[in-house]
Formats: C-alpha cells, sequence, structure tokens
C-alpha cells in the first residue's frame, strides 16, 4: 500500500501486550496484504508468564503471538505494569522507536494510559495521522456530562480515523463528536480457524472432559468461561440456574477469579438438597483448550454487566454455540439477537436472567428450533472475520491520502 508520495505506506502499531486477539490478525494482515507495519508492544503479558490480577493465576498462552508480522517490545519502566492504572504503561523510549522506525501512519489501540498519550503527542508534533480503535460504549450507563464529554472531544479531535468495533462503540465515537466520515467498521473478530466446527480432536476433548465431569452424554451443558469477578456476573447465574434447577442440565464454570470461592460454597451448599442442579467448575483454559470446551456447550452464556464487547460470544458462535447475554454486553446488538442468534435479558432486572435461562432450554429442546437457531448464528458471524476487519483498516488508510 502507497502513501499520497507513492512511497510504501509504513504503519505503526502501537498496543499494550501480545494477545490471542490481536497477534493473529497481525499475522493474517502480513500474510494477506501489502501493509507494511510494525507493532510496538508496551508490556511482555502472556509471553513470560505472570499473574493475571483478574484471573488470581499466573498466565502464558499457548498459541503462537509473535511469528509471521514485524514487532518490538519497548522497555517498560511502570513500577506495576499493566492496563489497571494511568502509569501501568511508562514507556519512555517509545518516541525514539517510532521515530527511528519512521512510520507516516500511526494505529493506536486505547488512550487512558501514559505511553499512549506519549504516542499522541510524538505523532501530532510529526504530522503523522492516528487511526485509533477502541470498543468502549455507553450502555447501562448515564449520558456523560461535560466534566467527561469536553476532554474526550477534544482527544479524539486529534485522531484522523476511528476503526470502531460495532454499533454500540459507534454510538460513543458519536457522542463524543467524531464526524461521520472518520468512522470505519472494523468488527472484533478472533481466529475461526481455531474455532473451526467438528474437528475430531475438540469432540474427543469435550468427551473426555464430560467424563471427568461426571455428565451423561444426554445432559445439556450451560458453559460459562472467563473471569471470575463482579462485574461479569457470575454468582447471579448461578443462583438464577439453581432457582431454575433444569432436568438433565449442568452448569459449568471454566475461569478463575475472585468470586470462585463464593460459587463453589454456594453450589456445595446446595448439593444436598431435593432435585438440586448440577454444577460444575473447570480451572483456567488456555486458549488451545477453549474449543473443546465450546464443543461441550450447548449454550454459552455471558451476564456480564460490564463488558466492552465479549470475544468469548465469537469463538462460541464460530463453533455454532448460541449464547446468552445480557443487553449490556458490547456485542449484543451485533451478534446476539434475542430468538434468532441466542437470546437476551436485561441486566437491569433480578428475575429477567432465569426467565433466559428457561427460554434458551426451552428453544433447543427442539431438534428443528435448534438446528434453526444454528444456522442463524453460523450465518451472522460469518461477517466477523480477519478480512472484515482488515477491509476496515484499509478503508480508513486509503481515506488518509488526498
Amino acid at each position: 500500500m502507497k502513501n499520497r508520495k507513492g512511497a510504501p505506506l509504513r504503519l505503526a502499531v502501537v498496543l499494550s501486550h501480545p494477545t490471542q486477539y490481536y497477534s493473529p490478525w497481525f499475522q493474517w494482515l502480513r500474510a494477506h496484504t501489502d501493509v507494511e507495519f510494525r507493532v510496538f508492544y508496551l508490556w511482555d503479558f502472556g509471553i513470560v508468564k505472570q499473574e493475571d490480577p483478574f484471573f488470581g493465576v499466573a498466565v502464558k498462552w499457548d498459541v503462537d503471538l509473535l511469528s509471521g508480522y514485524e514487532s518490538e517490545f519497548v522497555p517498560n519502566e511502570s513500577k506495576r505494569p499493566g492496563a489497571e492504572h494511568f502509569s501501568g504503561f511508562r514507556n519512555p523510549t517509545l518516541p525514539a522507536r517510532l521515530e527511528s522506525w519512521n512510520p507516516n501512519a500511526l494505529l493506536l489501540f486505547g488512550y487512558k494510559w501514559a505511553s499512549h498519550l506519549r504516542a499522541v503527542a510524538w505523532a501530532r508534533m510529526h504530522s503523522v495521522p492516528i487511526l485509533f480503535r477502541g470498543d468502549s460504549h455507553l450502555l447501562g450507563r448515564p449520558d456523560p456530562g461535560l466534566r467527561m464529554s469536553l476532554p474526550l472531544r477534544l482527544l479524539f479531535a486529534q485522531f484522523a480515523a476511528f476503526l470502531y468495533v460495532g454499533s454500540a462503540n459507534r454510538e460513543y465515537f458519536e457522542r463524543f463528536g467524531v464526524p461521520a466520515r472518520k468512522l470505519f467498521l472494523a468488527p472484533h473478530s478472533v481466529n475461526a480457524t481455531l474455532f473451526e466446527r467438528g474437528i475430531p480432536a475438540n469432540r474427543d476433548g469435550a468427551s473426555v472432559l464430560r467424563l471427568q465431569l461426571g455428565l451423561k452424554p444426554t445432559t445439556r451443558v450451560m458453559l460459562f468461561a472467563g473471569k471470575l469477578v463482579p462485574g461479569k456476573q457470575p454468582v447471579e447465574l448461578l443462583r438464577a440456574f439453581q432457582e431454575l434447577s433444569p432436568i438433565d442440565t449442568a452448569l459449568v464454570f471454566v475461569g478463575d477469579g475472585s468470586e470462585r470461592e463464593k460459587l463453589q460454597a454456594m453450589a456445595a451448599y446446595a448439593s444436598g438438597t431435593a432435585g438440586n442442579a448440577l454444577i460444575r467448575f473447570l480451572p483456567f483454559a488456555n486458549q488451545s483448550e477453549m474449543p473443546s470446551r465450546y464443543t461441550l456447550a450447548d449454550i454459552f452464556v455471558l451476564p456480564s454487566r460490564a463488558d466492552t464487547w465479549g470475544l468469548a460470544i465469537n469463538e462460541a458462535m464460530h463453533m455454532g454455540v448460541p449464547c446468552i447475554v445480557s443487553n449490556r454486553v458490547g456485542c449484543q446488538r451485533d451478534l446476539v439477537t434475542d430468538g434468532e442468534t441466542g437470546w437476551v435479558f436485561d441486566a437491569a432486572d433480578p428475575s429477567a436472567l432465569k426467565n433466559c435461562l428457561s427460554r434458551a432450554l426451552s428453544d433447543i429442546s427442539s431438534g428443528a428450533r435448534r438446528g434453526e437457531i444454528q444456522g442463524a448464528v453460523l450465518r451472522r458471524i460469518a461477517g466477523y472475520t480477519y478480512a472484515q476487519t482488515t477491509e476496515g483498516l484499509l478503508k480508513a488508510l486509503a481515506s488518509l491520502q488526498p
């Protein structure tokens, strides 16, 4: 891809750390386009094993996150590296690294950290146009007042283009003054080749898990996978499931976090009661282990009241698994249409989750209805791949030309 002077366009990408979602996209981008780019990582989390503050366990991803594209790690001098606070990414040499590589465009992921604002300042000083990608939304939140709006309007005015991930994210940018001509859809996507339906190894893995969990072949499985933290409402999910106590149906939690002990205590307390619900727990699963977990599931549940998107929904849907989400999950409007590609409940209604679980189980009890929903799921998720994400990026880059 050429810049306005006919020279190869050099795109610098500034991102917190390698992730199982973005690194495969960069690999795809390098293999399928002529965009010349380098990713500047601000932290080595996921590459070097270290504790995740939400999972509460040490994490090192077991998929290749660095090969197939150009990248470098910029030394992080923060005493507490991470996304939890403003100074979690403090990389003083970032401007010098950017200048040395000499890009003519910058793709920035996020803005709430010291080094990200340092990158913005460098780009503006050198007249390098900035493309911004974020996934924030205002679902379930009060309308922002002037105190919040004015700083964001001023910041967003510095960016030449925005890659929005879905409808709620677009509305967020529009609320803070971003004009339509700067908005380009680059939907959140995952590595679809890892989450393919029908792979024998995934079916075999799911069968082993079913035996390990003591579940009959006929037992339906509702799956929650992620951080067991209050914002994702795993306790509310367990309580709703126990109240419903569906026949021959299990709720399986995959993950770790601050709510795990409480969940296990709730499950143990009810285990001696008549007609008690089947509750099972599996520990944090690395990326290559997740396909077998989704294969185990009949329904995937993300009851979160705080997710900006919910990429686990993409993963589950690629495997044909319908999903239950709250109306505050960022991907809901785009991926989960109630009664069509899954089921949606009001996060503010205490009884809504239980009713939603009941409706979902009723729908999948009919083979014809289940097949209808699964077909709709696969058709919907077909529009959320690295090809579609890249198309948005290329359109945004083209908009920088005169």
